[in-house]
């Protein structure tokens, strides 16, 4: 139910998207309030019932980058995020907040930015991710007539670091992780789900018994919204069937509870450590894509199983693939090429081999 308003109050949508509340009694002057809910409402709509403005004072957050980070995530573009996404936003604003909260926004320059880069340029993972948001925000800033210039445009990301990110589990890596947790224990539930559906983190500890129907479990990822449709292979059926798992989720914890994917994360890279398998769950999910690769899946195959779009991911899958296809072939060749060939009999103007 939408929430009721107070006399006089009425509320609009902007040509943006935006929610926006105006104040006007009888036939006087309409003006706009800030958000319902906010304290800054309260003061601007007591103001006006009394017919005089507030005083300049008690409004100084209008105008601050917090006032634009909370009018940003009242929006459309936020809203249409992904649950994880926001969630990583809103703990880059809180330190943003934090730390210039009540600073003008219009006073955000691309220098300020390149150096917020620059301060976490340790962590380029986090740099990125820095980046994204603020430009998230001025680019919504932009289009709602809220800033003239988008101070994030021209700053380049930060270079990513050399090499190509978590560790790509082998084969001998999982034949040594199912040796260390046998049959019957969480861990080789934990493995299995991550390698037998190709999920992430967030998403692998989210899978359960209700998202399978007829041996095909759906589920829309939480990175990109993507809806995944995974069909349970036997090895991953029997190892569920063994348990243990949840009843809303297979992989669970010592009390059998659902786990978070920071607390699965953890607990699972400690599960690999005793295993000897200084590796990572994102490196499982790599391995599963190999595997589909080799086997001959396509890039919308691939796309369609990781949950996967713009078809650079799976481009990168499926050239390897090809590549180590090629090789074996033209290796095959060079192996016949120098295989010595049986002599040829000459009788007559027949010849025999």
């Amino acid at each position: 139910m939408p929430r009721k308003l107070p006399p006089f109050v009425t509320r609009e949508r902007s040509r943006h998207g935006t929610l926006v509340f105006y104040f006007r009694k009888g036939k006087g002057p309409r003006t706009r309030l800030p958000l319902l809910g906010s304290p800054e409402f309260e003061i601007e709509y007591q103001a006006a019932l009394a017919g005089s403005p507030p005083p300049r004072k008690t409004v100084a957050g209008v105008g601050s980058l917090k006032w634009l980070i909370d009018r940003y995530r009242d929006g459309s573009a936020y809203r249409g995020l992904s649950e994880a996404t926001k969630k990583q936003r809103d703990n880059i604003f809180k330190g943003i907040v934090e730390k210039a909260g009540d600073a003008p926004y219009k006073a955000v320059t691309r220098k300020k930015i390149v150096d917020g880069r620059e301060d976490r340029a340790a962590t380029p993972a986090q740099a990125r991710n820095f980046l994204d948001a603020i430009r998230g925000l001025f680019r919504w800033a932009l289009e709602a007539e809220l800033v003239s210039i988008d101070p994030t445009a021209g700053v380049k990301n930060p270079l990513r670091p050399k090499g190509e990110g978590f560790a790509a589990w082998t084969e001998d890596d999982v034949l040594a992780y199912e040796a260390k947790w046998p049959a019957g224990t969480k861990e080789r539930v934990w493995l299995h789900v991550l390698l037998y559906t190709g999920l992430r983190r967030g998403d692998a500890v989210v899978i359960g018994k209700q998202h399978v129907r007829n041996g095909i479990a759906s589920l829309r990822t939480e990175k990109t919204g993507t809806e995944v449709h995974i069909r349970i292979l036997p090895d991953l059926a029997e190892t569920l069937a063994t348990g243990p798992t949840g009843d809303l989720a297979f992989i669970v914890g010592e009390n059998g509870k659902p786990l978070t994917k920071e607390s699965f994360g953890n607990m699972f890279r400690v599960a690999c450590n005793e295993a000897g398998v200084k590796k990572s769950a994102h490196g499982v999910r790599k391995i599963g894509a190999t595997r589909a690769a080799e086997a001959g899946a396509t890039m919308r195959e691939l796309e369609a199983l990781f949950g996967w779009t713009g078809g650079t991911m799976a481009s990168l899958y499926t050239k390897t693939a090809d590549r180590k296809r090629l090789a074996m072939a033209a290796s095959e060749k060079i192996e016949n090429a120098q295989r010595p060939h049986p002599p040829v009999q000459v009788r007559g103007s027949e010849e025999i081999s």
